[in-house]
Protein backbone atom coordinates (compact mmCIF):
# COMPACT_ATOMS: atom_id res chain seq x y z
CA UNK A 1 0.00 0.00 0.00
CA UNK A 2 1.37 3.38 -1.57
CA UNK A 3 2.19 5.11 1.73
CA UNK A 4 1.68 3.54 4.42
CA UNK A 5 3.44 0.25 5.87
CA UNK A 6 1.66 -3.54 5.49
CA UNK A 7 1.26 -3.79 9.24
CA UNK A 8 -0.53 -0.18 9.31
CA UNK A 9 -2.74 -1.26 6.73
CA UNK A 10 -3.56 -4.53 8.13
CA UNK A 11 -4.15 -2.71 11.28
CA UNK A 12 -7.19 -0.72 9.52
CA UNK A 13 -9.14 -4.29 8.71
CA UNK A 14 -11.92 -3.55 11.05
CA UNK A 15 -13.62 -6.78 12.10
CA UNK A 16 -10.80 -8.63 10.95
CA UNK A 17 -8.30 -7.32 12.89
CA UNK A 18 -8.01 -10.45 15.67
CA UNK A 19 -7.81 -13.29 12.90
CA UNK A 20 -4.94 -10.89 10.99
CA UNK A 21 -3.23 -10.92 14.08
CA UNK A 22 -3.72 -14.89 14.45
CA UNK A 23 -2.36 -15.68 11.12
CA UNK A 24 -0.10 -12.48 10.31
CA UNK A 25 3.10 -13.84 11.01
CA UNK A 26 2.96 -17.00 9.65
CA UNK A 27 0.54 -15.90 6.41
CA UNK A 28 3.32 -13.03 5.75
CA UNK A 29 6.02 -15.38 5.95
CA UNK A 30 4.91 -17.95 3.49
CA UNK A 31 3.94 -14.94 0.97
CA UNK A 32 7.48 -13.53 1.29
CA UNK A 33 8.94 -16.90 0.87
CA UNK A 34 6.94 -17.28 -2.54
CA UNK A 35 8.53 -14.46 -3.61
CA UNK A 36 11.86 -15.09 -2.65
CA UNK A 37 11.40 -18.96 -4.47
CA UNK A 38 9.91 -16.88 -7.42
CA UNK A 39 12.57 -14.75 -8.10
CA UNK A 40 14.80 -18.16 -8.11
CA UNK A 41 12.82 -19.57 -10.61
CA UNK A 42 11.78 -22.27 -8.05
CA UNK A 43 8.19 -23.81 -8.02
CA UNK A 44 5.85 -22.32 -5.80
CA UNK A 45 5.01 -25.21 -3.73
CA UNK A 46 1.17 -25.90 -3.33
CA UNK A 47 1.86 -25.96 0.00
CA UNK A 48 1.60 -21.92 0.45
CA UNK A 49 -1.22 -21.44 -1.53
CA UNK A 50 -3.23 -24.05 0.23
CA UNK A 51 -2.72 -21.92 3.42
CA UNK A 52 -4.03 -18.63 1.41
CA UNK A 53 -7.07 -20.85 0.88
CA UNK A 54 -7.56 -22.12 5.06
CA UNK A 55 -7.00 -17.98 5.97
CA UNK A 56 -9.76 -17.08 3.24
CA UNK A 57 -11.84 -19.68 5.08
CA UNK A 58 -11.15 -17.93 7.95
CA UNK A 59 -12.62 -14.27 6.20
CA UNK A 60 -8.98 -13.39 6.75
CA UNK A 61 -8.28 -10.30 4.08
CA UNK A 62 -5.01 -10.94 2.01
CA UNK A 63 -3.03 -8.25 1.66
CA UNK A 64 -3.11 -6.92 -2.71
CA UNK A 65 0.11 -5.98 -2.61
CA UNK A 66 0.72 -9.86 -2.28
CA UNK A 67 -1.96 -10.55 -4.56
CA UNK A 68 -0.06 -8.06 -7.39
CA UNK A 69 3.14 -10.25 -6.49
CA UNK A 70 1.42 -13.63 -7.01
CA UNK A 71 0.42 -11.90 -10.70
CA UNK A 72 4.11 -10.85 -11.27
CA UNK A 73 5.66 -14.08 -10.86
CA UNK A 74 2.52 -15.55 -12.90
CA UNK A 75 3.97 -13.63 -15.80
CA UNK A 76 7.46 -15.01 -14.94
CA UNK A 77 5.86 -18.53 -15.84
CA UNK A 78 5.94 -19.78 -12.08
CA UNK A 79 3.42 -22.45 -11.92
CA UNK A 80 0.30 -21.41 -9.86
CA UNK A 81 -1.98 -24.82 -9.60
CA UNK A 82 -5.54 -23.68 -11.04
CA UNK A 83 -7.23 -25.41 -8.31
CA UNK A 84 -6.45 -23.27 -6.01
CA UNK A 85 -6.55 -20.24 -7.63
CA UNK A 86 -10.29 -21.64 -8.42
CA UNK A 87 -11.03 -21.83 -5.22
CA UNK A 88 -10.02 -18.81 -4.35
CA UNK A 89 -12.12 -17.17 -6.57
CA UNK A 90 -15.24 -19.23 -5.77
CA UNK A 91 -14.29 -17.76 -1.91
CA UNK A 92 -14.09 -14.02 -3.28
CA UNK A 93 -17.59 -14.81 -5.00
CA UNK A 94 -18.49 -15.46 -1.17
CA UNK A 95 -17.93 -12.45 0.11
CA UNK A 96 -14.58 -13.04 1.60
CA UNK A 97 -12.47 -9.94 0.81
CA UNK A 98 -9.78 -10.86 -2.01
CA UNK A 99 -9.95 -8.70 -4.77
CA UNK A 100 -11.45 -10.41 -8.19
CA UNK A 101 -9.44 -8.23 -10.75
CA UNK A 102 -6.28 -9.56 -9.26
CA UNK A 103 -7.57 -13.47 -9.37
CA UNK A 104 -8.83 -13.17 -12.37
CA UNK A 105 -5.53 -12.36 -13.98
CA UNK A 106 -3.88 -14.80 -11.94
CA UNK A 107 -6.21 -17.42 -13.70
CA UNK A 108 -6.19 -15.98 -17.24
CA UNK A 109 -1.96 -15.86 -16.87
CA UNK A 110 -1.60 -19.38 -15.39
CA UNK A 111 -3.69 -20.63 -18.52
CA UNK A 112 -1.56 -19.00 -20.97
CA UNK A 113 1.14 -22.25 -20.59
CA UNK A 114 -1.29 -24.94 -21.35
CA UNK A 115 -0.68 -24.79 -25.24
CA UNK A 116 2.78 -25.74 -24.47
CA UNK A 117 2.55 -27.60 -21.11
CA UNK A 118 -0.16 -30.18 -23.61
CA UNK A 119 1.94 -30.50 -26.03
CA UNK A 120 5.29 -31.25 -23.92
CA UNK A 121 3.41 -34.17 -21.96
CA UNK A 122 2.73 -35.36 -25.64
CA UNK A 123 6.26 -35.78 -26.67
CA UNK A 124 7.78 -36.78 -22.88
CA UNK A 125 5.78 -40.02 -23.77
CA UNK A 126 7.15 -40.31 -27.08
CA UNK A 127 8.75 -43.56 -26.19
CA UNK A 128 11.86 -43.48 -29.02
CA UNK A 129 12.47 -39.24 -28.23
CA UNK A 130 12.27 -40.17 -24.47
CA UNK A 131 14.81 -42.91 -24.53
CA UNK A 132 16.94 -40.51 -26.78
CA UNK A 133 17.00 -37.44 -24.04
CA UNK A 134 17.34 -39.74 -21.30
CA UNK A 135 20.07 -41.23 -21.96
CA UNK A 136 22.03 -37.82 -23.10
CA UNK A 137 22.61 -38.92 -26.93
CA UNK A 138 21.70 -35.66 -27.77
CA UNK A 139 24.54 -33.66 -26.42
CA UNK A 140 26.97 -35.39 -28.62
CA UNK A 141 24.70 -34.89 -31.66
CA UNK A 142 24.76 -31.13 -31.06
CA UNK A 143 25.62 -29.03 -34.21
CA UNK A 144 27.30 -25.46 -32.97
CA UNK A 145 27.87 -24.19 -36.58
CA UNK A 146 24.61 -24.68 -38.00
CA UNK A 147 22.06 -24.73 -34.81
CA UNK A 148 21.02 -20.26 -34.34
CA UNK A 149 20.35 -21.82 -30.83
CA UNK A 150 23.56 -23.45 -30.32
CA UNK A 151 22.26 -26.39 -28.58
CA UNK A 152 20.20 -24.43 -25.83
CA UNK A 153 16.68 -25.36 -26.70
CA UNK A 154 17.36 -28.97 -27.17
CA UNK A 155 19.42 -28.82 -23.74
CA UNK A 156 16.27 -27.15 -21.82
CA UNK A 157 14.06 -29.75 -23.20
CA UNK A 158 15.85 -32.42 -22.29
CA UNK A 159 15.86 -30.67 -19.05
CA UNK A 160 11.95 -30.72 -18.50
CA UNK A 161 11.83 -34.28 -19.83
CA UNK A 162 14.30 -35.76 -17.44
CA UNK A 163 12.30 -33.47 -14.84
CA UNK A 164 9.46 -35.02 -15.41
CA UNK A 165 10.75 -38.58 -15.48
CA UNK A 166 12.87 -38.51 -12.08
CA UNK A 167 12.04 -41.57 -9.90
CA UNK A 168 11.44 -39.03 -7.25
CA UNK A 169 10.03 -36.55 -8.57
CA UNK A 170 6.50 -35.69 -6.66
CA UNK A 171 6.11 -31.60 -7.52
CA UNK A 172 5.86 -29.31 -10.66
CA UNK A 173 8.26 -29.26 -13.07
CA UNK A 174 9.55 -25.32 -13.77
CA UNK A 175 9.24 -24.73 -17.89
CA UNK A 176 10.42 -21.11 -17.62
CA UNK A 177 13.69 -21.98 -19.17
CA UNK A 178 12.29 -24.03 -22.08
CA UNK A 179 10.07 -20.99 -22.52
CA UNK A 180 12.84 -18.63 -22.62
CA UNK A 181 14.75 -21.04 -25.15
CA UNK A 182 11.67 -21.26 -27.25
CA UNK A 183 10.81 -17.35 -27.54
CA UNK A 184 14.70 -16.88 -28.75
CA UNK A 185 14.18 -19.26 -31.40
CA UNK A 186 10.59 -18.31 -32.38
CA UNK A 187 10.02 -14.75 -30.95
CA UNK A 188 5.99 -15.24 -32.06
CA UNK A 189 5.72 -17.08 -28.91
CA UNK A 190 6.86 -13.92 -27.01
CA UNK A 191 4.54 -12.43 -24.07
CA UNK A 192 1.47 -14.24 -22.39
CA UNK A 193 -1.11 -14.87 -25.00
CA UNK A 194 -2.81 -17.75 -25.34
CA UNK A 195 -1.22 -19.69 -28.74
CA UNK A 196 -1.85 -22.62 -30.97
CA UNK A 197 -0.67 -26.51 -29.90
CA UNK A 198 -0.10 -27.18 -33.48
CA UNK A 199 1.98 -24.34 -34.39
CA UNK A 200 3.57 -24.47 -31.01
CA UNK A 201 4.53 -28.27 -32.07
CA UNK A 202 5.81 -27.48 -35.19
CA UNK A 203 8.31 -24.65 -34.05
CA UNK A 204 9.40 -26.71 -31.09
CA UNK A 205 10.19 -29.55 -33.42
CA UNK A 206 11.75 -28.07 -36.32
CA UNK A 207 14.09 -25.91 -33.34
CA UNK A 208 15.04 -29.18 -31.69
CA UNK A 209 15.98 -30.48 -34.90
CA UNK A 210 18.03 -27.81 -35.66
CA UNK A 211 19.99 -28.21 -32.35
CA UNK A 212 21.04 -31.79 -33.26
CA UNK A 213 21.14 -31.20 -37.34
CA UNK A 214 23.59 -33.79 -38.45
CA UNK A 215 24.71 -31.27 -41.40
CA UNK A 216 27.37 -28.82 -40.46
CA UNK A 217 26.88 -27.06 -43.13
CA UNK A 218 24.03 -27.04 -45.79
CA UNK A 219 24.66 -27.72 -49.56
CA UNK A 220 23.48 -26.41 -52.47
CA UNK A 221 19.76 -27.75 -53.82
CA UNK A 222 20.22 -29.94 -56.83
CA UNK A 223 16.80 -29.87 -58.54
CA UNK A 224 15.32 -33.50 -58.94
CA UNK A 225 11.54 -34.83 -58.70
CA UNK A 226 12.22 -38.80 -58.18
CA UNK A 227 11.23 -39.50 -54.47
CA UNK A 228 14.39 -41.28 -53.26
CA UNK A 229 16.38 -38.71 -54.97
CA UNK A 230 14.24 -34.86 -53.09
CA UNK A 231 14.79 -37.49 -49.95
CA UNK A 232 18.48 -37.57 -49.83
CA UNK A 233 18.65 -33.60 -50.89
CA UNK A 234 16.22 -33.09 -47.85
CA UNK A 235 18.49 -35.12 -45.52
CA UNK A 236 21.61 -33.82 -47.13
CA UNK A 237 20.24 -30.25 -45.14
CA UNK A 238 18.08 -31.71 -42.60
CA UNK A 239 19.57 -34.88 -40.96
CA UNK A 240 18.93 -35.68 -36.90
CA UNK A 241 17.13 -37.76 -34.56
CA UNK A 242 14.22 -35.53 -34.55
CA UNK A 243 14.09 -35.95 -38.12
CA UNK A 244 14.37 -40.14 -38.20
CA UNK A 245 11.43 -39.57 -36.06
CA UNK A 246 8.74 -37.30 -37.13
CA UNK A 247 9.36 -36.24 -40.66
CA UNK A 248 7.66 -38.39 -43.41
CA UNK A 249 7.11 -37.27 -47.27
CA UNK A 250 4.24 -36.59 -49.15
CA UNK A 251 3.95 -37.12 -52.97
CA UNK A 252 1.70 -34.45 -54.70
CA UNK A 253 0.52 -34.95 -58.34
CA UNK A 254 -0.72 -32.65 -60.46
CA UNK A 255 -2.50 -34.29 -63.84
CA UNK A 256 -3.27 -32.35 -67.18
CA UNK A 257 -6.93 -32.29 -68.03
CA UNK A 258 -5.83 -31.42 -71.19
CA UNK A 259 -2.91 -33.56 -71.62
CA UNK A 260 -2.79 -36.06 -69.44
CA UNK A 261 0.56 -34.97 -68.08
CA UNK A 262 1.30 -35.81 -64.54
CA UNK A 263 4.01 -33.40 -62.85
CA UNK A 264 4.92 -35.10 -59.69
CA UNK A 265 6.59 -33.39 -55.91
CA UNK A 266 7.77 -34.73 -53.14
CA UNK A 267 7.70 -32.54 -49.88
CA UNK A 268 8.80 -33.51 -46.12
CA UNK A 269 6.01 -32.48 -43.66
CA UNK A 270 5.88 -32.54 -40.00
CA UNK A 271 2.55 -33.41 -39.04
CA UNK A 272 -0.97 -33.80 -41.55
CA UNK A 273 -3.69 -31.18 -41.04
CA UNK A 274 -6.44 -32.97 -41.69
CA UNK A 275 -10.15 -30.32 -42.57
CA UNK A 276 -13.36 -31.99 -40.84
CA UNK A 277 -15.50 -32.63 -44.11
CA UNK A 278 -18.73 -32.23 -42.33
CA UNK A 279 -20.17 -29.40 -39.24
CA UNK A 280 -22.45 -31.77 -37.74
CA UNK A 281 -22.73 -35.80 -36.41
CA UNK A 282 -19.88 -37.92 -35.67
CA UNK A 283 -16.87 -38.55 -38.21
CA UNK A 284 -13.90 -41.51 -38.28
CA UNK A 285 -10.74 -40.38 -38.51
CA UNK A 286 -10.71 -42.55 -42.05
CA UNK A 287 -12.68 -39.26 -43.55
CA UNK A 288 -10.89 -36.68 -42.42
CA UNK A 289 -8.02 -38.74 -44.20
CA UNK A 290 -10.34 -39.59 -47.34
CA UNK A 291 -11.01 -35.33 -47.85
CA UNK A 292 -7.11 -34.56 -47.24
CA UNK A 293 -6.28 -36.98 -50.32
CA UNK A 294 -9.33 -36.89 -52.62
CA UNK A 295 -8.49 -35.17 -55.79
CA UNK A 296 -8.97 -31.72 -56.23
CA UNK A 297 -9.87 -29.61 -59.15
CA UNK A 298 -7.80 -26.65 -60.19
CA UNK A 299 -9.24 -24.18 -62.64
CA UNK A 300 -10.10 -20.69 -62.59
CA UNK A 301 -7.67 -18.62 -61.40
CA UNK A 302 -6.07 -21.41 -59.52
CA UNK A 303 -5.29 -22.87 -62.90
CA UNK A 304 -1.89 -23.81 -62.57
CA UNK A 305 0.53 -23.68 -66.15
CA UNK A 306 0.81 -27.24 -67.56
CA UNK A 307 4.74 -28.30 -67.68
CA UNK A 308 4.22 -30.22 -71.24
CA UNK A 309 1.81 -27.82 -72.33
CA UNK A 310 3.29 -24.68 -71.26
CA UNK A 311 0.22 -22.59 -70.61
CA UNK A 312 -2.37 -22.46 -67.94
CA UNK A 313 -4.61 -25.42 -68.09
CA UNK A 314 -7.41 -27.29 -65.58
CA UNK A 315 -5.22 -29.86 -63.23
CA UNK A 316 -6.71 -32.19 -61.10
CA UNK A 317 -4.40 -32.22 -57.60
CA UNK A 318 -4.12 -35.34 -55.17
CA UNK A 319 -2.05 -36.40 -52.33
CA UNK A 320 -0.54 -39.87 -51.40
CA UNK A 321 2.12 -40.36 -48.61
CA UNK A 322 5.18 -42.02 -49.90
CA UNK A 323 7.07 -41.92 -46.84
CA UNK A 324 5.49 -42.90 -43.29
CA UNK A 325 7.41 -41.46 -40.61
CA UNK A 326 8.31 -43.67 -37.14
CA UNK A 327 5.69 -41.01 -35.30
CA UNK A 328 2.65 -39.33 -37.32
CA UNK A 329 0.83 -36.44 -35.86
CA UNK A 330 -2.23 -35.57 -37.45
CA UNK A 331 -3.62 -32.53 -36.82
CA UNK A 332 -7.82 -31.91 -36.74
CA UNK A 333 -8.33 -28.57 -38.08
CA UNK A 334 -10.81 -27.34 -35.66
CA UNK A 335 -10.11 -23.67 -36.51
CA UNK A 336 -9.81 -22.59 -39.82
CA UNK A 337 -9.88 -18.38 -40.90
CA UNK A 338 -13.37 -19.17 -43.17
CA UNK A 339 -14.57 -20.77 -39.68
CA UNK A 340 -13.15 -17.60 -37.63
CA UNK A 341 -16.76 -16.18 -37.10
CA UNK A 342 -18.79 -19.60 -36.73
CA UNK A 343 -16.94 -21.03 -33.86
CA UNK A 344 -14.67 -23.79 -33.22
CA UNK A 345 -15.70 -27.37 -35.11
CA UNK A 346 -16.30 -29.10 -31.90
CA UNK A 347 -17.82 -32.44 -33.65
CA UNK A 348 -16.74 -35.91 -32.65
CA UNK A 349 -13.80 -37.43 -34.80
CA UNK A 350 -13.70 -41.05 -34.10
CA UNK A 351 -10.17 -42.22 -33.92
CA UNK A 352 -8.66 -45.72 -33.27
CA UNK A 353 -6.47 -46.29 -30.47
CA UNK A 354 -4.74 -48.99 -32.37
CA UNK A 355 -4.36 -50.73 -35.94
CA UNK A 356 -4.36 -47.10 -37.82
CA UNK A 357 -4.00 -48.76 -41.20
CA UNK A 358 -3.03 -46.25 -43.74
CA UNK A 359 -2.05 -48.29 -46.76
CA UNK A 360 -5.13 -46.71 -48.51
CA UNK A 361 -3.43 -43.47 -48.75
CA UNK A 362 0.31 -44.65 -49.54
CA UNK A 363 1.82 -43.97 -52.93
CA UNK A 364 3.00 -47.37 -52.79
CA UNK A 365 0.39 -50.16 -51.91
CA UNK A 366 1.65 -52.46 -49.32
CA UNK A 367 3.91 -50.06 -47.28
CA UNK A 368 4.11 -51.08 -43.38
CA UNK A 369 1.99 -48.33 -42.34
CA UNK A 370 0.17 -49.16 -39.50
CA UNK A 371 0.14 -47.27 -36.65
CA UNK A 372 -1.02 -46.94 -32.40
CA UNK A 373 -1.89 -44.14 -30.72
CA UNK A 374 -0.28 -42.72 -27.35
CA UNK A 375 -0.66 -39.06 -27.19
CA UNK A 376 -3.65 -36.71 -27.91
CA UNK A 377 -3.83 -33.04 -27.53
CA UNK A 378 -7.45 -31.73 -26.00
CA UNK A 379 -8.75 -28.29 -26.88
CA UNK A 380 -11.67 -27.19 -24.80
CA UNK A 381 -13.50 -23.75 -24.95
CA UNK A 382 -13.92 -21.73 -28.10
CA UNK A 383 -12.02 -20.17 -31.26
CA UNK A 384 -11.62 -17.26 -29.02
CA UNK A 385 -10.62 -18.68 -25.34
CA UNK A 386 -9.64 -21.89 -24.73
CA UNK A 387 -7.76 -24.51 -22.45
CA UNK A 388 -5.33 -27.45 -23.68
CA UNK A 389 -4.82 -30.66 -21.74
CA UNK A 390 -3.35 -33.67 -22.81
CA UNK A 391 -4.15 -37.41 -22.95
CA UNK A 392 -1.20 -39.75 -22.61
CA UNK A 393 -0.37 -43.60 -22.58
CA UNK A 394 2.69 -44.49 -20.16
CA UNK A 395 5.14 -45.72 -22.77
CA UNK A 396 5.89 -48.85 -20.71
CA UNK A 397 3.21 -49.69 -18.87
CA UNK A 398 0.34 -48.72 -20.93
CA UNK A 399 -1.23 -47.00 -18.82
CA UNK A 400 -3.33 -43.92 -19.51
CA UNK A 401 -3.35 -40.28 -17.87
CA UNK A 402 -4.70 -36.62 -18.17
CA UNK A 403 -2.47 -33.89 -17.69
CA UNK A 404 -3.82 -30.89 -16.91
CA UNK A 405 -1.18 -28.39 -16.65
CA UNK A 406 0.24 -29.41 -13.00
CA UNK A 407 -2.72 -32.08 -12.04
CA UNK A 408 -2.20 -35.65 -13.41
CA UNK A 409 -4.86 -37.97 -13.22
CA UNK A 410 -5.16 -41.81 -14.13
CA UNK A 411 -8.25 -42.16 -16.86
CA UNK A 412 -9.73 -45.21 -19.32
CA UNK A 413 -8.85 -45.38 -22.79
CA UNK A 414 -12.34 -45.18 -23.04
CA UNK A 415 -12.35 -41.63 -22.48
CA UNK A 416 -9.39 -40.80 -24.80
CA UNK A 417 -11.44 -39.93 -28.25
CA UNK A 418 -13.60 -37.05 -27.68
CA UNK A 419 -15.11 -33.57 -29.25
CA UNK A 420 -11.87 -31.60 -27.96
CA UNK A 421 -9.25 -33.90 -29.50
CA UNK A 422 -6.61 -31.67 -31.83
CA UNK A 423 -3.45 -32.93 -32.50
CA UNK A 424 -2.98 -37.11 -32.44
CA UNK A 425 0.59 -38.24 -31.81
CA UNK A 426 0.70 -42.03 -33.60
CA UNK A 427 3.72 -44.49 -33.26
CA UNK A 428 4.50 -47.00 -36.06
CA UNK A 429 3.84 -50.67 -34.73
Amino acid sequence: MPGTSTQEHLRGQGANQELWFQFYNFDLYYLDQMVVLAKENVNIDLYYLDQMVVLAKENVNIDLYYLDQMVVLAKENVNIDLYYLDQMVVLAKENVNIDLYYLDQMVVLAKENCFMNSVIQCLSNTKPLLEYLLSEKHLSDINTSVSSMKGALIKAFSQVIQELWKVEHDGVVNTTALKSQIQRFAPRFMGYNQQDAQEFLRYLLEGLHEDVNRIPCKPKPILTDKAEESWKRYLRMDDSKIVDLFVGQLKSTLRCSSCGHCSITFDPFWDLSLPIPSRTGQLRLQQCLDHFTKEEVLDGDEKPTCSKCQVRRKCIKSFTIQKFPKILVLHIKRFSPLERFRGKLSVIVDFPLSGLDLNAYASNKGSSCCYNLYGVANHSGTTYSGHYTASCKHPYTGDWHEYNDSRVSSISSRSVVSSEAYLLFYELS
